[in-house]
């Protein structure tokens, strides 16, 4: 999920910022230094939102850049177990479909997708179920649960989230609506029913009425 944080650190204000409004090189230079990287305690670090303090600056003989203590505000992203989310699809492979969940990619393999036997097809880069003939690709819209986060601070891009879409009301988002559709229907044919039973029980006492 997205949280906004408020953290501290000290940054490096390069020699051609020094020029510059001391709360926006500094904003500019948390920027170049957090934007992308992965914590395992607050999770990824989407966008550096506000400066809200500077300290005083620090130099160190022999470095032209200027140091300064701030505290600032962040958007990050730390995928939580039990988590759902909706994300699109960004790889079909053999062996699962990769999703793009905010700055992070999960993976549903497909002993994940569905309760049904799975077949790939290369050519178009899709998985299609073998019995219904529904097929997942690039580009599709899932909902689906995370079931497994193992973040890596030195390689974002190998951090791994496993994802499921068996559980129920998961899945590709058209094939969640289609499930809907018959107990919407049901419901429609109820409703004539319930009302006719009303009219005749009016037209009974009407008749009683009149005698």
């Amino acid at each position: 999920m997205y949280k906004k944080m408020r953290l501290s650190d000290t940054v490096r204000i390069a020699p051609e910022l020094l020029g510059e409004p001391v709360q926006e090189a500094v904003k500019l230079a948390l920027r170049e230094k957090l934007e992308g990287l992965v914590d395992k305690r607050i999770g990824a670090i989407v966008a550096v939102k506000d400066v809200i303090e500077v300290g005083e600056g620090h130099i160190l003989a022999g470095d032209g850049g200027v140091y300064y203590d701030a505290v600032f505000d962040t958007l990050t992203f730390m995928p939580e177990l039990q988590e759902i989310i909706e994300g699109s699809v960004v790889e079909v492979v053999e062996f699962g479909v990769f999703v793009g969940i905010g700055p992070l990619d999960g993976l549903v393999h497909v002993s994940q997708l569905t309760d049904e036997f799975i077949s790939y097809d290369e050519k178009n880069s899709r998985l299609i179920t073998r019995e219904s003939g529904r097929a997942i690709t690039e580009g599709d819209k899932i909902r689906a649960r995370i079931i497994a986060v193992s973040l890596n601070e030195r390689e974002p891009r190998d951090s791994k989230i496993g994802l499921t879409m068996r559980q129920h009301a998961l899945g590709k988002l058209e094939w969640i609506e289609e499930a809907r559709k018959p107990k919407e229907g049901g419901e429609e044919k109820a409703k004539p029913r319930k009302k006719k039973k009303e009219e005749g029980k009016a037209g009974k006492s009407d008749e009683t009425g009149g005698t």
